[in-house]
């Protein structure tokens, strides 16, 4: 049975220029430039640069709302709200502090030949007939930005006939795989995995004994090698540590990764722009917003010329009034966007400013265990803002700071109690960690367990299962593969 009925609810609901705003807070400095570049392009009543002076303004002065539900008239728009010579709008009084001859730096991009085209041009040094051309090429498309080819052979020819049209065997493929694109420059490129690709660079290499025994070792023991048994490998080849130490030497020389030896030089050249500066002037920290966030926008002088033009027209046709609801809707636009940069402004330097304050001493020294445990939430408390805003900010943002360029978010860590019962950073105890590592004795080094005695001793009460979790945060293999011989 079907009933009608009403019911009130209370919902929060987001205005477009409330989203809009949130969309630029988390947007970076390039991306800032790229958005702001579309919203020029899309809105002509948006102006860039310095505004020539004049009698009258020429930008919105006082709010104009609708609810964008309502059908608006021509008749209804009250142009003087738009033409007001009364009041100087907001934006003009605006203040900002970085200076107006600030350098701009720009990074060339790269340019050249590609990875993959390098490829292509050297299989014209090789004798392949038209068929064997088809499938090296696709075998070179195949190999990806590190230089291996990790599909299976199967794979490969299974996709050739679909593709290239092109029918023909693993066996085929195999040796056109060995006798051409693993021949290909930098060697190595066209391995199927790791194994592969470091036999295939020492084979290249003039052949010697200890050349020889790594060749030997990689394709009859690699596990044990990789793993680092190297009492087993002494016993299964009969050879000295003197000699697996020479093994081991030259198998480091070699590229895991042969291809981005190359591939990595000619992309696009990508640079951090830093959104925020800070520096230490007379032993204080100065805070300052990249001037690339802080843009001159006004309101397009030509819109307001129209608008002038219509409220001094004596006669005003279907057409002119249809062109004033189009200006309305564009200066509308354009006063929002320039409302939604200064805000993004503000909001950016209060946040940023916390976050200084917070971290002092470790902006002051650049000394990490210096960094205080800080969360989303204590910033939000600050600053009377809301955890996501403070996220937006720290989101894929950087500052320049006197110790490098850092990502804002890093600076974020949860706290841990010592053994006095103060609250430390995480980050505090992974450098610690970090460094009682690297200064282990390599031929015995230290278990998880011992590393977990060892901060203890320090005053950093932590379980085993804590320091094999940040260990692995850190990027560091277990005992047994650090160690050295």
């Amino acid at each position: 049975m079907l009933k009608q009925g009403l019911n009130f609810k209370l919902l929060q609901k987001l205005s477009p220029q409330q989203i809009q705003l949130m969309k630029l807070i988390q947007l970076p400095t390039q991306a800032f430039e790229e958005r702001l570049k579309q919203e020029i392009e899309e809105n002509p009543a948006l102006d860039t640069g310095k505004e020539e002076t004049d009698n009258f303004e020429d930008s919105l002065a006082n709010e104009y709302e609708d609810d964008g539900n309502e059908r608006i008239d021509a008749e209804d728009i009250n142009i003087d709200e738009y033409l007001s010579d009364d009041e100087i709008p907001s934006y003009k009084t605006q203040t900002n502090n970085y200076s107006s001859d600030d350098e701009e730096k720009n990074i060339p991009y790269a340019a050249g030949t590609t990875f993959h085209q390098s490829l292509k041009n050297q299989l014209n040094t090789f004798r392949i007939n038209d068929e064997e051309r088809v499938i090296a090429e696709f075998l070179v498309g195949s190999i990806d930005d590190s230089g291996y080819i990790r599909r299976s052979v199967l794979d490969l020819v299974d996709d050739l006939a679909f593709t290239q049209n092109v029918f023909t065997t693993e066996e085929k493929v195999l040796e056109l795989l060995k006798r051409v694109v693993q021949k290909l420059d930098p060697i190595g490129v066209g391995g199927r995995d790791l194994k592969e690709c470091l036999i295939i660079q020492l084979k290249a290499k003039s052949e010697s004994k200890i050349r020889t025994l790594a060749i030997r070792i990689l394709e009859n023991s690699f596990d044990h090698f990789v793993k680092k048994h190297y009492k087993k490998l002494m016993e299964k080849f009969a050879i000295t540590e003197e000699e697996l130490k020479e093994v081991i030497q030259e198998i480091s020389k070699l590229n895991p990764k042969p291809g981005s030896s190359y591939a990595g030089n000619n992309k696009i050249a990508e640079q951090i722009v830093p959104d925020f500066s800070i520096k230490i002037v007379d032993g204080n920290l100065d805070l300052t917003l990249n001037a690339r966030n802080a843009p001159e926008l006004h309101v397009s002088k030509e819109y307001n010329n129209m608008l002038k033009g219509y409220q001094e027209s004596k006669e005003k046709s279907k057409s002119q009034k249809d062109a004033v609801l189009f200006i309305k809707q564009k200066l509308d636009a354009a006063k929002w966007f320039i409302d939604a940069i200064r805000q993004r402004q503000q909001t950016l330097l209060i946040t940023m400013n916390s976050i200084m304050q917070y971290q002092y001493e470790y902006f002051l020294t650049g000394d990490e265990r210096k960094l205080k445990p800080m969360i989303l939430k204590d910033i939000a408390d600050q600053i009377g803002m809301d955890i996501s805003t403070v996220s937006r900010v720290a989101n894929s943002k950087y500052v320049s700071t006197p110790y490098g360029t850092k990502l804002i978010k890093d600076f974020f860590s949860e706290s841990m109690k010592n053994d006095q019962g103060e609250d430390v950073s995480t980050k505090e105890i992974k450098k610690i960690l970090e460094t009682v590592i690297s200064e282990e004795d390599k031929r015995k080094p230290l278990t998880d367990d011992k590393l977990s005695a060892v901060l203890k001793e320090k005053g950093y009460p932590i379980a085993r299962r804590t320091v094999a979790k940040y260990r692995e945060q850190l990027d560091i293999p277990v005992a047994r593969l650090r160690k050295e011989i």
